[in-house]
């Protein structure tokens, strides 16, 4: 099994930053990938960003790329999901997931393993 914990969401005015922390433990070693997702009301969680939990591979949608950067450090067990210039349409609560097996891409049904969830908000 594998736990995940989310924290640093908040509320942040418009062109904003915020960086979100995902900590994972327990059997860290049979992770292959951790995730950001995100959902906002009445609306289906989205992919943000992805990151092998080793090795080099990042990916992100088109909605956050050049805004947002993910990243880990595998000592502290920790992913991270630095975001810039944030949107109002960035608000959402924000999930961190990881997963065991090498799927390409996405979907939220890949992943096993979910955080509770973090709530960032962004005023206008």
């Amino acid at each position: 099994q594998v736990q995940l914990v989310e924290s640093g969401g908040g509320l942040v005015q418009a062109g904003g930053s915020l960086r979100l922390s995902c900590v994972a433990s327990g059997r860290t070693y049979s992770i292959y990938d951790v995730g950001w997702f995100r959902q906002a009301p009445g609306k289906e969680r989205e992919f943000v960003a992805g990151i092998r939990w080793s090795g080099v591979s990042i990916y992100y949608a088109d909605s956050v790329k050049g805004r947002f950067t993910i990243s880990r450090d595998n000592a502290k067990g920790t992913v991270y999901l630095q975001m810039n210039s944030l949107k109002s349409e960035d608000t959402a609560v924000y999930y961190c997931a990881a997963r065991r097996q090498p799927y390409v891409g996405g979907r939220p049904e890949d992943y096993e393993y979910w955080g509770q969830g973090t709530q960032v908000t962004v005023s206008s």
